[in-house]
């Protein structure tokens, strides 16, 4: 039996724990460390801090197999086989991930508690592969915020409410809360997220790390619990952009069982490359105005890094990302057709043997269980989704056209166009905004949208704070430009340096 690791001090800065993938593969190889020392203390941070101190709650379950995975990756290791630069680098997945191990992967919902996946999903199999050590599963709002109209994000039956570590009394966005929190708080060196809408970036934002959505067909969905497969993927959420590259590159491949994922033969990179310090030279930026206004305070935050952006020899043009407003309630439309269908072939597929088979069963069984499932929202999505009609619906075909014709061709494609473009910016969105059981969520102005309908890259990296609460930039590309935002990320990144790790404050210094 692996000896029980020592408690670190909650909160306590830990150099090791905080570094990168390229400081922890040197040390390793140094033999300063081991993969087996690495898990054993971001286990040790996660009961500190996660499970006690300051309760984050980022983490639903552990991978009570880590420190024997760590120990074998060691022996490679030793023996001179090493998988790549994710050799003995531990990571988590989101809740909604399958695994074939001992973890169950529930979408955070009591109905599929202690219910394990038959296999691997595509994306943790290409991360073992890699020689990443899953240590455990995020908590998450629960059916990736598909659940409720009123919801609270960082919320799940099974795992309870996350925490934002730069205020705890803050929410921490969603749905990939647990991912976005343990990063920020160095509960593991990666964490897998997914988006439909928001997902990764605006949890990313609000917890100051780094943010990756990539192209969809990019990265399998095979094994993710969905919500709509015309806009689901999984990306990094890191520390810093030179780590959301390196993962990128582990997780994308053609999987036979994603269809979408064909588009993207040839397309991968080796996105290491991609990390250079003039990344910006030359490019040109559409700052993208009509996304600005939500907050005088990010405004003003976003202006000074626009001037770093020019300072690394990019050139600024402000536009307008056009008819943003053409897809708003067709989104959700698509969206809500989507989810039944989708959610009913992954429990066929990963978890035949689970008590619910379907939206309905999901929907029984949350009406049956609602003190534990329901005690602050309901579940209208669930509902709504259940009545919506099939895919050969012309409703919904129309739908789907009307947000690709809008987001793609007559969005994003157009201003990049019009403007010759390397990539619109704004500032992701708001800052985090306190948790609130009544009211609900307070997401405010977010540059999520246009990406996650038209399935284009996005990525966030952390920009500055207001009151201590952590401020993204995005950067949006066309589709398969995952090479060329790495560039620019990287650049902007090096220049500003504007990521702090968190403090775990109670709540904000509104003076400070």
């Amino acid at each position: 039996m692996a000896a029980k690791p020592k408690a670190a001090a909650a909160g306590a800065t830990d150099a090791l724990l905080e570094a990168g993938v390229r400081e922890q593969g040197a040390a390793m190889a140094a033999g300063k460390t081991s993969s087996r020392k690495l898990v054993e203390r971001y286990l040790a941070r996660i009961a500190a801090l996660d499970k006690a101190g300051s309760r984050l709650n980022a983490v639903i379950e552990l991978n009570p197999d880590a420190v024997a995975i760590a120990t074998e990756l060691d022996r490679e290791r030793a023996a001179g086989k090493l998988r790549g630069p994710l050799h003995g680098i531990p990571v988590l997945l989101k809740d909604n991930i399958a695994t074939g191990d001992k973890m169950s992967t529930s979408a955070g919902s009591l109905a599929l508690a202690g219910v394990r996946a038959t296999r691997d999903a595509f994306v943790a199999e290409r991360l073992r592969a890699a020689g990443a050590v899953i240590i455990g599963k995020t908590n998450l709002s629960e059916w990736a915020n598909m659940r409720s109209t009123h919801s609270v994000s960082g919320w799940s039956g099974r795992g309870g409410q996350t925490r934002n570590p730069y205020a705890l009394d803050r929410n921490p966005s969603g749905s990939s809360s647990g991912s976005g929190a343990a990063i920020a708080a160095s509960l593991a060196t990666l964490a897998v997220g997914t988006e439909t809408d928001g997902s990764i970036v605006s949890p990313s934002s609000s917890c100051g790390i780094v943010g990756f959505k990539p192209t969809l067909g990019l990265v399998s969905r095979s094994g993710i619990i969905p919500i709509a497969h015309s806009q689901d993927t999984a990306g990094p959420m890191t520390r810093s952009v030179a780590d959301a590259a390196l993962m990128l590159a582990a997780m994308t491949g053609v999987d036979a069982s994603d269809e979408v994922t064909k588009d993207s033969a040839g397309k991968g990179s080796d996105y290491a490359a991609a990390l250079r310090p003039d990344g910006l030279r030359g490019k040109r930026i559409g700052v993208a105005r009509n996304f600005f206004g939500g907050s005088t305070a990010i405004d003003a935050i976003v202006e000074k890094e626009l001037a770093i952006l020019k300072e690394q020899g990019a050139i600024l043009v402000d536009v307008k990302v056009p008819n943003t407003d053409k897809y708003n309630e067709t989104e959700v439309e698509v969206l809500l057709c989507e989810f039944k269908p989708d959610l009913a072939a992954y429990l066929e597929g990963y978890a035949p043997h689970a008590p619910v088979k379907n939206m309905a069963d999901v929907i029984a069984f949350n009406e049956k269980n609602a003190s534990r499932e329901m005690p602050y929202f309901g579940q209208e999505h669930l509902v709504a989704a259940q009545g919506k009609p099939g895919l050969d619906a012309k409703s919904y075909r129309e739908a789907l056209a009307n947000n690709r014709r809008y987001a793609r061709e007559e969005g994003i494609d157009k201003v990049m166009r019009e403007h010759k473009l390397d990539a619109p910016v704004a500032p992701t969105g708001g800052v985090a905004w306190l948790t609130d059981y009544i009211n609900g969520d307070h997401y405010g102005m977010s540059f999520s949208s246009p990406a996650a309908v038209a399935g284009y890259p996005h990525i966030t990296v952390p920009a500055g704070f207001v009151h201590g609460l952590p401020v993204g930039l995005s950067f949006v590309g066309g589709a398969w430009s995952e090479a060329t935002l790495i560039g620019m990320a990287y650049a902007y990144e090096q220049a500003s340096k504007r990521r702090r790790a968190p403090t775990f404050p109670a709540s904000v210094n509104i003076k400070g």
